[in-house]
């Protein structure tokens, strides 16, 4: 996981675990829809969680779950690298007995997902690797008949997203359950504020604006005995085949306000990035800034802002303009118009974003989150995709482009080459 912030400006989810934790362990959770009912801790209501990807967002993601309702456990758990399983396991060993994950379910491995997912005792999968696997592992969850939680992006190309969408319809089809980590559309604030944007609260959207802008996160220096593989899933975030750029990673969150907030997506954008300041090769061949303007139908335009340079004003906000009025989404607040203000206590919507999903499922609701996060998703990439080529993309040509960034074949023995950085006017839009 990033020290990238998250949530609300000042907030992340680092310190959200931190601070949030003893609070929440052994108390009755605090939802906006009141408390959670109670329920049989075991039997057929008994979430059972199997952790594919245990770096610390999965583990945060394990840790949110484990809080978010009774009669949860974590009891199988899956990764790569056998570190990133070891100090996982042993931060969540503090649940003791929510906590029940044997030598023979404790699996490492590049195939190790496949190994999780074919057993029956895991009914809750949680999906947590680097972006560019998100889209074959969820296919392979919904193959394999799992509810299951992914973060975000669900992808990082065309082709990825594409799938998702599939595996979206198959899933719908199979009375599967499916949350993704787009918390703020489970967050009370953003919650009702949108509703009321929806309820023409601003009247109709003209304009917005987007932001993430902050200083630069981890990067792990090259150990010896790394081989190309290793050291660069170590550094994911720096990797497009799988990261997806920071605008993909991160600027997501912002973009799927945007859609939520408009109901829709963008049909093209035009955009400009670079790289300027993180130009070492331990930087992989992402970007370190992007600004982009998004068309979206009847003539609405969204201005873009993504940055991780040092010594920068940073901003990480949404803005809407209405023909009657202002909102000021991630402060809560609409001027003009329906004035009004958010004023009551936020939930923790880490947290709720898991039990929304647990209480889906146990009741066998219909529950499926895959669709409106893979369009987001796709509008980051469509912003990507103009940048790096200098050319104006529009939606369809970056759904179905053929440029798939994953390599062909992934192996603890061959060379894996970092692909070229991208420089407008030469890269192609199939990338």
């Amino acid at each position: 996981m990033s020290d990238a912030k998250d949530s609300k400006p000042g907030s992340s989810r680092r310190t959200f675990l931190k601070t949030s934790g003893a609070a929440l362990v052994g108390g009755a959770i605090a939802t906006r829809f009141g408390n959670v009912p109670a329920v049989h801790a075991a039997g057929s209501d008994e979430i059972r969680i199997g952790l594919i990807g245990c770096g610390e967002r999965g583990t945060g993601a394990v840790e949110n779950a484990l809080n978010s309702a009774p009669g949860v456990r974590l009891i199988a758990m899956a990764d790569a690298f056998k570190d990133h399983l070891d100090n996982s396991l042993g931060y969540l060993s503090q649940f003791k007995d929510k906590v029940d994950v044997p030598a023979d379910r404790q699996l490492v491995g590049l195939t190790a997902y496949q190994e999780l997912l074919a057993l029956d005792q895991v009914n809750y999968v949680i999906l947590a690797t680097p972006p560019g696997f998100r889209p074959p592992f969820i296919q392979a969850a919904v193959a394999a008949k799992k509810n299951f939680f992914a973060e975000k992006p669900v992808g990082v190309d065309g082709p990825g997203i594409r799938a998702v969408l599939q595996a979206a319809e198959d899933a719908k089809a199979g009375g599967l359950h499916i949350g993704v980590g787009t918390q703020r559309r489970h967050q009370t604030g953003y919650l009702e504020t949108l509703q009321r944007i929806q309820d023409g609260a601003i009247g109709h959207i003209v304009e917005a604006r987007v932001y993430w802008n902050q200083g630069p996160i981890w990067v792990h220096p090259r150990e010896q005995g790394w081989n190309d593989l290793e050291w660069q899933l170590r550094n994911w975030y720096y990797f497009t085949w799988l990261c997806g750029d920071h605008i993909v990673e991160q600027h997501v969150h912002n973009l799927d306000v945007a859609n939520w907030a408009t109901n829709a997506h963008p049909v093209s954008a035009v955009g400009l990035g670079g790289r300027q300041v993180r130009t070492g090769p331990e930087y992989g061949n992402i970007y370190d800034h992007f600004a982009t303007d998004y068309e979206y139908p009847n003539g609405i335009h969204v201005a873009s802002y993504c940055r991780q340079i040092p010594h920068c004003e940073n901003n990480v906000s949404e803005a809407l303009i209405g023909t009657q009025g202002f909102c000021q989404v991630n402060k809560y607040t609409i001027t003009g118009g329906k004035g009004w203000q958010f004023k009551a206590k936020d939930n923790l919507p880490y947290v709720q974003e898991h039990t929304d999903l647990i209480a889906a499922i146990r009741a066998d609701k219909p529950y499926n989150e895959l669709k409106p996060v893979a369009e987001s998703t796709l509008t980051a990439i469509l912003g990507r995709m103009a940048a790096y080529t200098g050319q104006k993309v529009a939606w369809d040509e970056a759904l179905n482009s053929t440029g798939t960034l994953m390599p062909a074949k992934l192996d603890w023995s061959g060379e894996l080459a970092v692909a070229p950085v991208a420089v407008p006017g030469q890269t192609q839009v199939t990338s």
